[in-house]
């Protein structure tokens, strides 16, 4: 475990954020190499952590969900802030130091930490109440799955604010047209307004990453009752997946035929001759109902066997 003699000499009244020297201290003292296979850049700038609270909008009342806290930068700016903070961990050695680096930086909120040494991807629970809101710096090689993970397992979950690579948060943000538009635009859409909310500089993290990044922030609507979520995302998944092809011919497969897929989108008041980049998400809302009413459209396990492979 670190030591902590000449970081308690160092605190004030309040918590104090890490800076680049606590954070390679707390690394070392742990024997800690960041690893690019878990995506591991750690934010080194209090500045930019009190910047991703602030403009995540939370407050007294919300139970935050943190994935990835490494070492407990964020972490640390979140807790005086919120009624509580769960840390999703799936690093051991840093799941296992954070409740630590809390009592040591920020001593008096030490009991609005729960930490989960889980994989984000496997997390279906937390101890106490829902959480309410997503704020993380999210490792970027996995950051959409567990976004969409994260959204469809806690329904409670009103706002997100994440940090994410800069062609992450183009794609997530993006609009019908854009050359950037696609699945992570669509299904992210789906859960909520998104926004892009800021640039992040690579000299705020330690490992300088070699990547630029983003900040995306997601206000949570009422989803859409008139065909479900797996519909929907079954019909986004083939119309994406082979985004060069006419609406008409890309989801064959998803309705059984070509001409049944035709049938679909006309009655979905879709132009055949479209293609996916085209289409909002309320557009697939449509064609997933239409679907849904003929009876015939695949949902997203169909397509799995139908192309050979598991769900």
């Amino acid at each position: 475990m670190p030591e902590w003699h000449d970081v308690n000499d160092e605190m004030s009244a309040g918590p104090r954020l890490l800076g680049p020297a606590d954070v390679r201290r707390l690394a070392a003292g742990l024997g800690f190499r960041p690893t690019k296979q878990r995506g591991q850049n750690f934010v080194i700038d209090p500045n930019t952590v009190r910047r991703i609270v602030r403009t995540a909008g939370v407050g007294n009342d919300d139970v935050v969900l943190e994935v990835g806290p490494g070492l407990g930068s964020l972490t640390l700016a979140l807790v005086p802030e919120v009624a509580s903070v769960v840390a999703v961990e799936v690093d051991a050695v840093l799941a296992a130091a954070l409740p630590s680096t809390v009592a040591a930086f920020a001593p008096e909120h030490v009991d609005q930490l729960t930490v989960l040494g889980e994989d984000a991807m496997q997390v279906t629970g937390i101890p106490g109440p829902p959480p309410t809101a997503l704020v993380a710096n999210l490792p970027y090689n996995v950051a959409v799955p567990v976004l969409l993970h994260l959204l469809e397992t806690f329904p409670a979950i009103r706002r997100v604010l994440v940090m994410v690579q800069k062609e992450v948060a183009d794609r997530l943000v993006a609009g019908p047209g854009s050359r950037t538009y696609g699945v992570p635009s669509v299904k992210a859409a789906w859960y909520g307004e998104v926004t892009r909310a800021g640039a992040v500089a690579r000299s705020v993290f330690w490992p300088v990453p070699n990547v630029d990044s983003g900040l995306v922030l997601l206000v949570r609507r009422q989803e859409p009752i008139s065909a479900d979520r797996a519909a929907v995302f079954s019909a986004v998944d083939a119309a994406f997946a082979q985004r060069r092809k006419t609406l008409r011919a890309a989801l064959s497969g998803w309705a059984g035929s070509a001409e049944r897929a035709e049938e679909i989108l006309v009655a979905a008041g879709i132009d055949p001759s479209n293609r996916g980049e085209q289409l909002s998400v309320h557009d697939f809302v449509r064609i997933a109902a239409s679907g849904q009413a003929a009876g015939t459209a695949a949902t997203g396990d169909e397509m799995a066997r139908r192309r050979g492979r598991h769900p």
